[in-house]
Formats: structure tokens, sequence, C-alpha cells
């Protein structure tokens, strides 16, 4: 696990050793144990390394034989054994027993191929001496951060943006296609980034770029096709299917076990964590190392469910309880750390729990990925009603229920009615990507076009940025609408926001995450299931389930999802409200030129009095707010227009 970055130039000055240390110096946390700078060529590659396989021997960049392509790399391959042996019988000689260097030879040997040979995480650069190339890869779900500046004279990348950031000359303006889309999702999704002129590699991409002509090719090498299940009917018995999945999920764990340093795995009680801490104690009996944080507000605590699930299977159990104000206190710390802005509260106590971990292990495997895999969000049984919701009589469905549901009384609870059914009501109507963007987002189109300042609503109308969303459908064709939101939910939510939410929080606290349920192998063998073993009737995850019957407890497996639900309604209302006034006060909104200052200030009213729960469009707004004054307001005035607008 590293932090990568690196500056390739056509014309102008070469990157220096005191640009790399400063780019370096923005990825500590990624990488505290070691440092490596190559400079060559015009070329200079950076990193910053947390020591997982050979600790001693595997000190970055890495080279081939003849020292002409060398990598920096972020990330785990968890195949480079089988990679490693098939390389040295074609006569390739290693100097490290690492994973990286076989990337390289891998690199030599099948060309940009290679990266559809490599099982693991990944973000990764090779510099071809010989043909004058920069050539970039990220994994195929994006497990691994990539982000990348190209100009006509250069072309910059980095593990995170504050690295980009750290670059002379480097504008700092907001890209108002990423603005909206962070509005309207809570995250900017790829390709686009927040700062103008940067953008994110796509997962499941490579980029080439040739020294001479400055050009950069991205290429799609891989992407998650679900319509092989809705091909032919499946004949299959479900216990045949739950085998082969519990044989697939054991060895997906497995190989992930790989490390050259303690390990552990993140355990909530929820069945997914459960499944990998399972999967770990048949591997490794009696000496899985699991970790799981409590707090002593009741309505978001899971210890007890954790606790439960370690003395099932035998674990070595570490547990720390919190007190409900240790997350407030530390919402500064994890804003300000956070270099593109993601509205998701659970990054707090992720941290800490990242945090608890690293006190004894420096791996720890966990279970994200397994809801956008196997169904587990209840928004795929809401959409499912929605389809009958739209077979109401219009008089109902237009005007009675949103008129009852609308007078329910205003609940700031963490788990709130009232929340779920106004929401659901205000999306069901809309086609399924516009449906499901309202149902989990925080502005509608409709409250944009209000909240967005004339100017920022004119350069949007004239520059008309592409509809992500929309493109990702566009991609496939659905039989079964679910699919649909499967889809989705794995190429925008799972990557841009859950994957962000892990990498950030984990990275923070030095600490590796690994996330085996999101292993290649795993994913392609579900991918192939039809959705009816995914989500049936009303039951989600329903094969993982009975993958398991006899594995966990039935307590576990029937428990619905909760998550790290954080009490945000309540927070903005008590100990973050000076935060809010502050940072949403309608002189910085009008100063800033973003918002339109009343229609922030209704929200903050309206919340605060108990009037309506604003949780989610206030806090998107108060994270923009913290990320704007770090890392924009905070910087020299040269490298601070406006505003622009990209279109990657």
């Amino acid at each position: 696990m590293c932090g990568i970055c690196g500056l390739a130039v056509r014309s102008g000055p070469a990157p220096d050793l005191q640009l790399l240390t400063r780019m370096c110096d923005t990825l500590v946390h990624r990488g505290p144990d070691d440092q490596g700078i190559l400079l060559r060529d015009g070329v200079g590659l950076g990193v910053r390394r947390l020591a997982i396989i050979d600790p001693v021997g595997g000190h970055q960049p890495i080279h081939n034989e003849g020292k002409t392509t060398w990598i920096v790399f972020n990330g785990e391959i968890y195949n480079f054994p089988e990679l490693r042996e098939r390389l040295q019988d074609t006569g390739h000689r290693f100097y490290t027993h690492t994973d990286t260097e076989v990337i390289v030879h891998a690199y030599d040997e099948w060309g940009e191929g290679c990266v559809e040979r490599l099982n693991g995480v990944f973000a990764f650069a090779i510099w071809d001496s010989r043909r004058g190339r920069l050539f970039l890869a990220r994994d195929r779900l994006g497990v691994k951060p990539l982000y990348y500046a190209l100009t006509p004279e250069r072309l910059a990348f980095a593990s995170e943006l504050k690295a980009l950031l750290s670059i002379p000359g480097l504008r700092r303006a907001v890209d108002l296609a990423a603005l909206d889309d962070y509005l309207a999702l809570e995250y900017v999704p790829s390709p686009r980034c927040i700062i103008a002129g940067i953008q994110k590699l796509p997962p499941g991409h490579t980029l080439t770029w040739d020294q001479v002509g400055g050009v950069a090719c991205p290429r799609r090498y891989w992407d998650v096709d679900l319509t092989a299940g809705e091909q032919q009917p499946d004949r299959t018995p479900v216990a045949q299917h739950a085998e082969e999945l519990r044989s697939v999920l054991l060895e997906c764990v497995r190989k992930e076990l790989i490390a050259d340093v303690p390990l552990g795995v993140f355990l909530s009680g929820g069945i997914d964590s459960s499944t990998v801490t399972a999967m770990m104690t048949r591997l490794l009996p009696g000496k899985v190392h699991s970790f799981s944080i409590g707090f002593t507000d009741r309505s978001f605590d899971e210890s007890g469910y954790a606790r439960e699930v370690a003395a099932h299977l035998g674990t070595n159990h570490h547990e720390m309880i919190f007190e409900t104000s240790m997350l407030t206190d530390l919402v500064p710390t994890v804003t300000q750390m956070m270099d593109e802005p993601l509205a998701d509260a659970s990054i707090v106590p992720t941290y800490l729990l990242s945090r608890f971990a690293r006190e004894s292990v420096t791996v720890a495997l966990g279970g994200d990925g397994g809801d956008e895999l196997f169904a587990g969000y209840p928004t795929l049984l809401a959409h499912r009603l929605a389809a009958y919701y739209q077979r109401m009589p219009a008089v109902m469905r237009d005007r009675l229920v949103p008129a009852l549901v609308g007078r329910l009384p205003v609940s700031m609870d963490n788990i709130s009615l009232d929340f779920k059914l106004k929401r659901f009501v205000d999306g069901a109507g809309y086609s399924v990507g516009e449906r499901h963007a309202r149902w989990l987002g925080s502005f509608t189109r409709e409250q944009r076009a209000e909240l967005l300042s004339p100017e920022v609503k004119a350069a949007l109308d004239d520059s008309q940025p592409t509809d992500l969303v929309a493109e990702h459908l566009a991609r496939h064709r659905f039989v079964d609408p679910l699919n649909s939101v499967l889809y989705l939910d794995m190429k925008m939510y799972l990557e841009n926001d859950i994957l962000v939410k892990l990498d950030r929080a984990s990275m923070m606290a030095s600490l590796e995450a690994r996330v085996p349920l999101l292993n290649v192998d795993l994913v392609e063998h579900v991918a192939r299931l039809p959705i009816s073993l995914k989500l049936r009737g009303r039951e989600s995850k329903f094969l993982l389930k009975r993958a398991l019957h006899d594995v966990l407890p039935d307590r576990i497996l029937g428990r619905g999802k909760k998550g790290f639900g954080m009490p945000v309604a309540k927070w903005l209302r008590g100990p973050l409200r000076e935060m809010a006034l502050a940072a949403l006060s309608p002189e910085k909104i009008e100063r800033e030129g973003f918002f339109q200052p009343a229609y922030v200030q209704r929200l903050l009213e309206e919340h605060l009095s108990g009037r309506k729960d604003n949780r989610k469009p206030l806090w998107t707004l108060l994270v923009f707010e913290r990320w704007y004054d770090t890392y924009v307001a905070a910087s020299p005035p040269v490298a601070r227009p406006a505003f622009a607008v990209d279109r990657p």
C-alpha cells in the first residue's frame, strides 16, 4: 500500500527533487515507512510506502533487469506468486520478493495487456524509457484512487488530489459540472474532479501518454457484466449455487490474506463483515483478530452484534466504546483531510475504527462491496415497490398519498420513517436513474435550480456537461430494471462513495484496508447469477444467506441493514450548530458566488427550528464549504479563479 505521484514533461523544466519531495510529503499518511523518487528523461516518479510485502527489500521505484522500465505502485496483487513463477519460467530475473516487481516484468512480457492478468487492487505508473511512454492503470472496481492532470506540455498524476495541488502554477478553479454532480449525488463521480483541469482515471481503465507527441490514450480493459444472468433461465438448484458461492468466497479471502505484516478484520456484526470473518477463521483458526467500535448512543451502536459473531466464530476480538462527542470532535479533522468533498458522514466512524485497528495490525479486511454485489440495499426493494406505486390511480398517487405523507410530523431521529416515506414519494414517479439519484442524493434538479447562483447556472447551461448516470445506463440494455440499479451502484456509489470513504479513512490512519468481496473472481462469479438469487421477494442477499446458513447465527443472517448511520440531523442542531452557521453564513455564501444565500439560510432556519429535516442538503453544503475553505480559499490568490466547467 502506497501513495504514488509523478510528473512527465514534453518541454519546459524537468521535474526536480524539490518538487517530487513536496508532492510525496502530502502523501506521508499513505506511506509512513519509506520514500522513493526517480528522476530521469524529463520524468519524475515519487512514492510513499506502507510496507506490506517484502518490507525490507521492496523499496520503490522498482525496475526491470535493464533498468529501462520503472514503476511506482499502490495496492496489492493477490496472484503475484503464480505470475512470478510463470515469468521466471520465461527467463525474467527478479531482485525483490514484491508484487510490485512482478508488474514490471508482466508489462515487459505482455505489454499494456498485463493488467488483464492481475488479480488485485492497484493504481500504478510505469515509465517505459525505451518507448518514451508513461503507462497508468487503475484496478477494475476502483478500490485504489488515481488522479491526473494533462496539458499539452505535461502529464501529472497522484493517489490524492492534494499532491497535484502542490504543483506550482496549477490553478484551483472549482469545476462546476463536478459541483453540480456533488450536490445531486453527495460525491464527485469519475472521471470528473472537483478541481477543473484534473480528472480521475476511471476503474478498469489504463492511460498511455507518449512523451514525443503528448498524446494520452485512455482504454477500457474491463467492465462488470450483469447481462449474463439475464440470458437464459437458471435451472441450477439453489443448494448447488450456495455451495459454489461458498467455495469462491473462501478462495477469494484466502488470496487476500497474503502479507508479511500482522492483519485482522473489521467486524460490525452485519452479514458482509461476518462473512469475511467466517472465511478467515476457517483459513486461520484461532489466529483471527477482529476489530469493532461501539458508541454510548444505542441508536447507531452495533457492538453487541459484533461481539456475538466474534464469540460464535472464535476470533480474538478487540472492541472500544466511544462517547458520541468523539465523533463530532473528529468532524473538523476528517473534513479537512478530505481533498475532495464527500458528504458521507460515516467516514468519521470509519476513520475511528481504522485508527483503533492500526494500533494492532497493518492490514484489515472488511465486508465492503457486499451490498452492491448481492443486492443488499433497501432501495432495491423500493425500486420494485415504485413500479406498483406508479400503477395506483392518479388521484391517490399524485394527490392523496403525497398529502398524507407531507403531514407526517418531522422527526430528527437517526432512523426516521417520515424522512424515508417523503423521499420515496418524491422519487417514485421518475425513471430508474433519476429516481435513484433523488432517493440517495441531497439536491434534486429543481432544488439545484433554486440553490445555484445565476452565474453558475448560466455557466452550466452554456457548457451542457455530460450526464454521467445516463452514460452508464446507455452502456448496457438490461431486461430487469433492478440490474440497472445494481450496475449504477457499482459504477457510481460504490466507487465514488463507499471505496473513497474506505480508502481515505484507512489511509488517514496508515492502515491498508482490503475488500475480498470485490475480488474480481467473486465479482465475475456473482455477476453471472440471476437477480432472483440476490433479491428474492422481500429477502435481500438471498444466496449469500443460503451459503452461510450453517456458518453464521440465524439472528445475524436475519438482521436488517444498519451500518454507520450518523445522527447528522441532531448534530446540526447541537454540537455542529455553530460550525454550520459560520460555514453557511449569508456573507460567506454571497462572497464565494456559488449559491443563493437566501436559499441556504432558509434550509438552515427550517432545520434549526425543527420545521423540516434538511440533514442531507445541509451536511452536503457544510462539507463542501469545509473543503473550499481548506483547499481553495486558503490558496494563493493567483491560483484561485472563480470557477470553470470541464467536460472530460
